[in-house]
């Protein structure tokens, strides 16, 4: 069984964003999992983008974590300077997650 764990947070809903970020942030500070990666994509980056309650909600992932953002909706939605100035890295995202999956990690989707 996997002890690495890849959560993709996709979701536009705000509890549901809340629940991938929480369970990520919980699993990187208790060390959980040997690892724990991150990604945002679709609805998700824009409600991360606009969202300044969510965002002060789930800042402690950058204690531990420099989640990824997809480069092409962020770009598409003019986005990118939020997401990267909050700390997010905007990459293409779908060979970043084929590559965690090809090295063992679980995804996990909010």
């Amino acid at each position: 069984m996997s002890n690495k764990v890849l959560i993709i947070i996709a979701t536009g809903e705000k509890e549901k964003a809340l629940t991938g970020f929480f369970f990520a942030i919980n699993s990187l500070k208790n060390e959980w999992f040997e690892s724990v990666k991150v990604v945002l994509m679709g609805p998700s980056e824009n409600l991360m983008a606009n969202n300044q309650e969510l965002q002060e909600l789930t800042s402690d992932i950058f204690k531990y974590e420099s989640p990824f953002a997809c480069r092409f909706i962020a770009e598409n939605n003019g986005l990118s300077e939020n997401l990267v100035g909050q700390g997010y890295e905007v990459e293409y995202v779908g060979p970043i997650i084929a590559t965690f999956i090809k090295a063992g990690y679980l995804p996990m989707v909010y």
